[in-house]
């Protein structure tokens, strides 16, 4: 009954201040509740953004990946046929020595065994690079999982923070209750 008064301004001032505390925690409530819904949705469009500059980023850093790989891997094979050719021409002026027997054989064998270890030096080099190169393309898309996760924490976060309405009614009614008893005592 007393509620019921202090609800329909009873003409006290107990009731008058109650009434305006209750409608301003009211207003409070919901106007808290706007403004985190608000800050949600700002993150949550901010993530949108930086998300597609991650993407954009991870996809820059395997573009600069893939061309360095290509141009290690140009620069390698080119180097292995300079080097076929320089061993090419060893042996021809082992021949063109006119030297005989069982030396030009030996020289001739040594200068192919030092072309062959060199061209499977620069095959392993390539292999190297192949393993690396994955190795980076796998960190470039792990770094970008881990900061989308991020976002993702960051947008949860946001929208764990917006009260519920049973929160907020829960809120205000507490609020309300404690103004009433504070209005009855005056």
């Amino acid at each position: 009954m007393c509620v019921g008064a202090a609800l329909l301004g009873a003409g006290t001032t107990a009731a008058t201040a109650f009434n305006v505390g209750l409608g301003l925690t009211i207003a409070n409530a919901f106007v808290g509740r706007a403004a985190a819904k608000q800050k949600a949705d700002q993150t949550y469009n901010q993530a949108l953004i930086t998300n597609r500059s991650l993407e954009e980023d991870k996809r820059q850093k395997q573009l600069a990946l893939s061309e360095r790989k290509a141009e290690e891997e140009k620069f390698a094979a080119q180097d292995k046929f300079a080097k076929t050719i320089d061993a090419l021409q060893a042996s021809r002026s082992i021949i063109a020595s006119e030297q005989a027997g069982t030396t030009v054989g030996l020289l001739l064998m040594d200068q192919d065994r030092q072309a062959a270890n060199y061209r499977e030096k620069v095959n392993q080099s390539i292999e190297s690079m192949q393993r690396q190169y994955l190795f980076n393309i796998e960190a470039t898309e792990s770094q970008f999982v881990s900061q989308r996760d991020q976002l993702q924490s960051s947008i949860n976060e946001a929208y764990n923070a917006i009260p519920s309405l049973g929160q907020t009614l829960l809120n205000i009614g507490t609020q309300g209750a404690g103004l009433y008893f504070n209005a009855a005592s005056i």
